[in-house]
């Protein structure tokens, strides 16, 4: 059996043994969103969780239960809310409300959630957090990881490489729900894919997507690929940082 690393299903004894042998909290930030119609409202960090407990157990640490709410580019419209891939939707005279899309904070809020997690993952005495999943969310921790390392005491990553370092077909959720994303939950979390449920006809366009058509270009295959790359690349980096801390 595979050693037991989300952290509320460990007892105290059990995470303490963790902590002190890898002090690594991993953090998956999610949301409930549109992710077509093939991939579950959960899909952001079903993926990073999936791939975080992977890593936990290669690398060792914990992962955190997952957040749900996130920030995301917002409109108001006729005293309706649209936000994320809703604003994109330009077929109708305005933004077209996604069902089951319920996740949207302020930049502000989402910074004291934030704010409020790591200050709890350092008082545990964590010294790593690898925080990834939604875009928005992943993009105030890259565009704040200064501030946060210096207030927090703690070393900070996503699993996202550089700007200039990426390979969009093989990132860590590089698009929305195409065919990067629906590899990668392929891969991890297979039961909770529904392809029959994109459109038969190739010449329509599946709602809400942004990338390759997954009915084309995505696979178990290169979601393991994904997968695979950055298990190895975060273990690299990680086991690095650990010989860096405790020479």
């Amino acid at each position: 059996m595979s050693e037991e690393v989300l952290y509320e299903r460990l007892t105290p004894e059990v995470l303490e043994d963790r902590r002190k042998r890898t002090p690594i909290a991993y953090l998956p930030l999610g949301t409930l969103e549109w992710h077509g119609p093939h991939l579950p409202l959960g899909s952001d960090h079903l993926q990073s969780q999936g791939f975080f407990i992977k890593l936990a157990q290669r690398v060792g640490g914990v992962v955190l239960p997952p957040l749900f709410l996130g920030p995301d580019i917002r409109e108001d419209i006729d005293d309706n809310e649209y936000y994320g891939m809703d604003t994109l939707q330009k077929a109708s005279p305005q933004p077209m409300r996604l069902k089951g899309s319920a996740y949207w904070v302020p930049d502000k809020l989402f910074a004291k959630i934030i704010d409020a997690v790591l200050k709890q993952v350092r008082r545990a005495g964590f010294r790593i957090v690898v925080a990834h999943g939604h875009g928005p969310s992943n993009d105030y921790i890259i565009d704040n990881k200064p501030e946060l390392e210096q207030r927090h005491g703690l070393i900070i990553f996503t699993v996202w490489r550089g700007k200039e370092e990426r390979d969009p077909p093989t990132e860590f959720q590089h698009d929305h729900a195409a065919a990067n994303e629906t590899s990668i939950m392929m891969s991890l979390h297979p039961s909770l894919v529904h392809m029959d449920q994109l459109p038969e006809n190739m010449q329509e366009k599946p709602l809400a997507l942004i990338g390759d058509d997954p009915r084309t270009h995505a696979s178990t295959e290169h979601g393991d690929n994904i997968v695979n790359i950055h298990l190895d690349r975060m273990e690299s980096i990680l086991q690095e940082e650990l010989a860096r801390l405790y020479p």
